[in-house]
């Protein structure tokens, strides 16, 4: 078995979900510390200036499976590649973001391998020789510590916006190697007729504002001045893990330990108290705001700026403040 770690490039239509150059930066800290080299993996179809970018971002080699049986994201054919590749090069690891397409691939590939398989990282380093993975269980309720035996080729999902990507060095350049695709499209039982993108939303992931509601906006209907800032600013809508749970917003807006980890520049928090668990998915904002009623919340100690009062006088000020200063 080598000491590389093999990282897998997530990409739509040529374009790299921003998780993999996350992943990246685990995968650097594993290498590093076991003498390996960091191999990027890049599948899809016409995926050359991807698989330099790949070495843009820190890779020592990059694999590139380039077939248009890999044009979009199928687990039979990505699953494939990827078994054979690591059963013909034993990396010591294979890393990916915890993303929907990471999630099934890396179980699915943990299986064929019958090898550990540790989802959700927030932490991973070496010690004594052994790869550590840190993850939260118990729904965010505890932090495992999971130890890998070095018997196969250990797999990690990583949290998304946790591990920070490096910067982009446009003069690097390493060794692109073709790999074989061995799956025709006669071989993939699963076929792709269409695909639908939803429009006139923000990804809470991606972007620079949110704006979200906890427990304090008392109910469904209190959410209302929140989306209206959120729209206001070209926000996203996020919410607290005690606003999904009453049933007042649907799950995908939840952020925290058990929702989505996010890093905007402005994260504005309307009547969230700031629970370890919440804190954990929104802390490394750049600009927080927290306005709560309750001025002792645990909140207000990691905000930048404060309103202690009442979101429903101060959230529709601030909306009528902004469409202004805007012109909306």
């Amino acid at each position: 078995m080598s000491n590389d770690v093999f990282v897998w490039i997530e990409q739509n239509e040529g374009e790299a979900d921003p998780i993999s150059w996350q992943a990246m930066t685990a995968a650097r800290t594993l290498a590093n510390a076991l003498g390996g080299e960091m191999v990027a993996l890049v599948m899809g179809e016409h995926i050359d200036d991807l698989s330099h970018k790949a070495a843009h971002y820190g890779a020592d080699r990059v694999l590139s499976a380039d077939d248009s049986s890999l044009n979009r994201f199928r687990l039979e054919p990505y699953a494939a590649v990827l078994t054979q590749l690591a059963l013909n090069e034993t990396p010591v690891a294979i890393i990916m973001g915890a993303s929907t397409s990471g999630l099934e691939l890396s179980a699915y590939v943990a299986a064929r391998l019958q090898v550990g398989l540790a989802s959700d990282c927030t932490d991973l380093s070496v010690d004594s020789g052994q790869i550590v993975a840190t993850r939260p269980a118990l729904i965010g309720n505890l932090i495992a510590t999971v130890r890998f035996k070095q018997s196969g080729s250990s797999m990690m999902t990583i949290r998304r916006n946790v591990f920070p990507p490096v910067d982009q060095d446009t003069n690097r350049s390493v060794e692109v190697s073709s790999i074989p695709v061995s799956m025709t499209e006669e071989d993939i039982l699963t076929k792709i007729e269409s695909v639908e993108t939803a429009a006139g939303k923000v990804s809470l992931t991606d972007a620079n504002i949110i704006v979200s509601g906890g427990r304090g906006v008392g109910g469904p209907e209190g959410f209302k001045p929140v989306i209206e800032l959120a729209e206001a600013l070209g926000g996203a809508l996020g919410a607290s893990r005690a606003a999904v749970d009453a049933g007042w917003i649907p799950y995908p807006h939840q952020v925290g330990q058990t929702g989505k980890t996010v890093q905007p520049d402005l994260y504005i928090a309307c009547g969230i108290s700031g629970a370890i668990q919440h804190l954990a998915g929104m802390k490394n904002a750049k600009v927080i705001v927290a306005i709560n009623k309750d001025g002792d919340v645990p909140l207000f100690k990691y905000a930048r700026y404060g309103i202690v009062g009442d979101l429903f006088e101060y959230l529709p000020a601030l909306v009528e403040e902004v469409k202004s200063r805007l012109n909306h």
